[in-house]
Order: structure tokens, then C-alpha cells, then sequence
């Protein structure tokens, strides 16, 4: 790792591709990949190109693209060259994408073909992503030579300055444009070495959009700072998809978020478990979980020493596995006005259920604690902690405290040794008929746990507290059986996950009655259910 004079994203399209020279950088998954010195000949070609349509310091430009090889030449190329970067999330609808576009003023936009239909006319210059890596000059042989050529090509920027505008989706469903500076990026992917340091043969595989501030920053941002190499699938990371590909790359470190573990240990080991007879003895539970584990590992490439989870709550019963069982699994806690990470752990350092101590250099305070448990306001201070938000200086107010705290939004409290544990957000408690303090995350994390139960949302109604329950996919298939079949025992079925889930809960906490979601619930890119859409979508959740 070479030193930063400062923290921009400048200093590292100057410094990586000459320290790295002809490692592998980015690829597809089964590719040979592109070289740092080539990433750094395709992010010069770039910046040239954009200078040459009349783009100055300061314009922006939308990136729009699936995850993809040219996705960190087009952010890198842009940013570096002083251009302020708009990175849009493939899932939002064509109407967000185009108020973004017209709401941030892109000057032009660089976009992948299967998106750029969802763009339409808004940018005034389009750009296709696809490209970007290929014909490209052969970069010099000299390190310094390549240095000098880049460092010419890209003069010196503040660490101040504005590097990316991103639009949120949250899940209360209002999409704010978080504006972030050089040094909060790379100053928070440099900090993350408190927690691991990458190596040049670390090999990643995203599986997270590039546009999340998540996978951007910790991985993208950081190992290429570092000299890993990341490779991409061409294809939504389906199971049938992933599991050749961590074949394939063999990931030694890999950013997920906690549905796609919690979905492999709920649907595929638990399952394989539970079938052992010699699982229901104590003296052999911890073995098999063992070998389980080891066998999880190697489904995963057999090289991971870094899974970070992160993006939203990992389930309890979820990680009690991965404890038990050994797996090199990481927990952060951030937001996207964070840049993202605020608090994390790193493999074997885990506490069941926290998020671990503060990043290294940023400071976290409990605001308003609850006397009796602690809880209060999550507030952070840090070099990572975002500006504001894009013309909406309203918003920023609100979010910030007076004394300069960030305000998050979400309920936790530290132990004695500073690790941090989060109850939920501050905007989904529920207040309990006699002024009790209702976390709804906890109570899903119970209805998850469910054999018969996929996904939940907890909410609060006219009699108490209530439940939408979308049931996993062999559960569906009886019960359409059943419902051809005349039976009706859904009802009982759901009232018997009712009074199951309500004798782990304290009597304020219980619910009242179980509903039917039928879809999935909608999500956010990191995977949280977007519950401001809920219980309101339609009639048929009402009905059992």
C-alpha cells in the first residue's frame, strides 16, 4: 500500500495503476481481467473524452450501469477529472432515474445499453459504458513514467471538494441526494483498515450493486486502493449463479448483505441439520454445526477470510450459526450519508448481535438514553460524515444536531467494552399501549426464524400490533394445494406461528393476529424492506 497525501479519489487513479502495474484489477467472473495499468489508461482515455465534450470541475454526470468492469473506470475517470459523479441504482423505475438526472442537473451521463432507455432525454451528452476498457494505448513500461503520465493528466484536487451525489431509497420512501466529498470516501475506505487490511492476492466478488456507498466504498474503493483484484458476474447473483462463480473466483473476501446468508442457512443447512438424528443431542450439536460450517466454507470458495455482512440486521439465530460454526463473518453498521461504515468488527472479533466498537477516528454518542435500557438516538461525528443533502438544506438541517452531530435515525446503546448494539430505527418504534418501547426488527427477527416464515413486517393497528408473514415457497405450495383441496386450515396454521412467536415475547410485545403477505415484500438495495409500502398495498393482506 503506497501512502496518500491526501484523500481524494484523484490520488488513487494517480498512485494504484502504476503500484500495481499488471495485476489484475477488474474482470468478469471466468476472464482473464483488465491490469491496473490498463484501468488507469482507460480512466485517462475517459477523463479526456469528457474534457473534450466541454465538461469542467464541478459538472456532474450520471452513472448508469449494472455492476460491470467499466462501472470503476467510469466512477474513478469522472471523479478524479474534478467532475462530480451521479451513481443511480439499476432498480429505480424510469421516472426516479429521470427526476434524478433532472434534479442533480447532469450534464451528461455514462450508460450501459440494457439501461439507457430508462435515461431518455435528460442528460444533454450520453456516454456508452460499455468499452471503456477495450483498445486501449499500451500504458509505459516505467512505473514513474505511468505516474507522471496520470498525475498530468489529472491535477491535484481538495479533499473537499464534491465527489458524488447519491440518491437514497430508504425505507421510509423519500430519495435524498446525499452529497459526499473526496475525503469522506476514501478517508472512510482507509479507515477500514482498523478493522482488515487487504492484500494485492485478496480476490473479491461483488455481488452488491456499485452504486450502493456499501459495495462502492469497502468494495471497490478500498481494494483498489490496495491493489485486490474484483470480478463481476454478467447476471443477477441467483444462487445457481453464485455458487459457480465463488467456484470460480474463489473469493478470499466478499460484502453481502445479511439476506443472502440468512436464506442459504434457513433453506439449505438448517434444513440438512435438522434431519441428522444426533443434532437434537447437545453433546453432538456443536460437531455437526462444525462440520456444517466447514462445509459452508467450502461452498463459498474455501478462501474467504473476510465475509462482511452489513446493509441491514443479521438474524440472531442466523448468527449464532456462523459463531458456532467459525465462519469468517464481519459486521458493519453504516449509512449512506456515512460514506458508509461508522462501526464494525472484523472475523472472530464478532458479540452476538452488535455491530462492534465506533471506526477507528469517528466518534459515536448515545443521545436521550432510555434510563432502564440504554437505547437512545445513534449520533456520529467523522471525517466520513456527509455534507448534506443536494439542494435541500431543510433536510440537512433536520439531521444534523446543533453541536455538528449527525443524527442516524436508528435506537442502540454500547456495552461496557464500546461495542455497539442497534435496536432498530428510531421512525419504525412502536409505542405500547401503556408507553412501552416496541422494536418491530426484533419481533420480525423472531417471525424469520419460523420454519414456515421467509420474511415479516410488524406493525402496529387499531387492536395492537399485527403481522404480514410472506411464507417460504414449499409452505405456498401446500397451502395452494389446501386451498384446492377445500381445506381450511390457514387460519390455524397462522395462528399457530402467532402463539409460537408470542411465547418468546414479553406480553406488550405480542401480536394480535397474523396476515398473509403474498408477494415479497419490496426492498432497498442493501436488502431492507422498504415498510413504508406496508400494510397498505392492498385489501388481500388483511385477509388470512
Amino acid at each position: 500500500m503506497y501512502r496518500l497525501p491526501v484523500y481524494t479519489l484523484r490520488e488513487l487513479v494517480v498512485n494504484s495503476p502504476a503500484h500495481y502495474g499488471h495485476r489484475p484489477c477488474v474482470g468478469w467472473v471466468g476472464g482473464e481481467g483488465t491490469s491496473y495499468a490498463s484501468f488507469g489508461m482507460a480512466a485517462l482515455a475517459l477523463a479526456k473524452r469528457l474534457r473534450d465534450e466541454g465538461l469542467k470541475p464541478g459538472d456532474r454526470v450520471a452513472i448508469l450501469s449494472e455492476n460491470r468492469p467499466e462501472w470503476g473506470v467510469a466512477y474513478l475517470a469522472v471523479t478524479a477529472a474534478g467532475l462530480v459523479a451521479v451513481p443511480i441504482l439499476t432498480d429505480f423505475t424510469q421516472d426516479q432515474v429521470r427526476n434524478i438526472v433532472t434534479h442533480a442537473g447532469c450534464e451528461a451521463a455514462i450508460v450501459s445499453d440494457k439501461l439507457k432507455a430508462k435515461l431518455g432525454h435528460t442528460a444533454k451528452r450520453v456516454l456508452p459504458m460499455e468499452g471503456l476498457v477495450n483498445n486501449l494505448p499500451v500504458p509505459p513500461a516505467s512505473p514513474a513514467e505511468l505516474t507522471a503520465l496520470l498525475a498530468k493528466a489529472f491535477p491535484a484536487l481538495p479533499e473537499d471538494q464534491l465527489a458524488v451525489i447519491i440518491y437514497t431509497s430508504g425505507t421510509t420512501g423519500t430519495s435524498k441526494g446525499v452529497m459526499l466529498s473526496h475525503k469522506n470516501l476514501v478517508w472512510d475506505a482507509w479507515a477500514t483498515r482498523s478493522i482488515i487490511i487487504l492484500r494485492r492476492n485478496d480476490r473479491l466478488l461483488s455481488v452488491l450493486p456499485l452504486a450502493h456507498t456499501y459495495e462502492c466504498t469497502i468494495g471497490f474503493i478500498g481494494p483498489f486502493m490496495q491493489g485486490c483484484s474484483m470480478w463481476y458476474l454478467d447476471r443477477p447473483p441467483t444462487a445457481s449463479v453464485l455458487v459457480p462463480a465463488m467456484e470460480t473466483v474463489r473469493p478470499t473476501v466478499m460484502c453481502t448483505v445479511p439476506l443472502i446468508i440468512e436464506k442459504t442457512y434457513r433453506l439449505s443447512v438448517k434444513p440438512a441439520l435438522e434431519k441428522i438424528g444426533l443434532y437434537k443431542s447437545p453433546l453432538f450439536r456443536k460437531l455437526l454445526i462444525r462440520v456444517a460450517g466447514k462445509k459452508l466454507y467450502k461452498t463459498f470458495g474455501g478462501r474467504l477470510r473476510f465475509f462482511g455482512v452489513g446493509g441491514a440486521g443479521l438474524a440472531a439465530d442466523v448468527e449464532q450459526f456462523l459463531i458456532d460454526a467459525r465462519f469468517p463473518y464481519a459486521i458493519g453498521y453504516g449509512l449512506t450519508e456515512t460514506a458508509p461504515l461508522i462501526a464494525g468488527c472484523a472475523p472472530f472479533r464478532t458479540a452476538l448481535r452488535s455491530t462492534g466498537p465506533a471506526l477507528k477516528g469517528v466518534d459515536l454518542r448515545i443521545a436521550d438514553p432510555d434510563p432502564a435500557t440504554g437505547d437512545g438516538e445513534i449520533q456520529a461525528r467523522g471525517p466520513n460524515v456527509m455534507a448534506g443533502y443536494y439542494k435541500d438544506p431543510e433536510r440537512t438541517k433536520e439531521v444534523f444536531t446543533e453541536d455538528g452531530w449527525f443524527r442516524t435515525g436508528d435506537l442502540g446503546h454500547f456495552d461496557k467494552r464500546g461495542r455497539l448494539y442497534i435496536r432498530g430505527r428510531l421512525k419504525a418504534m412502536i409505542l405500547g399501549a401503556s408507553g412501552e418501547n416496541i422494536y418491530p426488527e426484533e419481533i420480525e427477527s423472531l417471525l424469520n426464524a419460523h420454519e414456515m416464515v421467509a420474511e415479516s413486517v410488524v406493525y402496529g393497528d387499531d387492536k395492537g400490533l399485527a403481522a404480514l408473514v410472506h411464507l417460504k415457497p414449499d409452505i405456498i405450495e401446500k397451502i395452494e394445494a389446501a386451498v384446492q383441496d377445500r381445506l381450511e386450515d390457514l387460519g390455524d396454521m397462522l395462528e399457530g406461528i402467532r402463539k409460537e412467536v408470542n411465547a418468546k415475547l414479553s406480553s406488550f410485545s405480542r401480536i394480535h393476529k397474523v396476515h398473509i403477505q403474498k408477494e415479497p415484500f419490496e426492498k432497498t438495495p442493501s436488502q431492507k424492506i422498504k415498510r413504508f409500502l406496508y400494510p397498505h398495498k392492498g385489501d388481500e393482506q388483511k385477509k388470512p
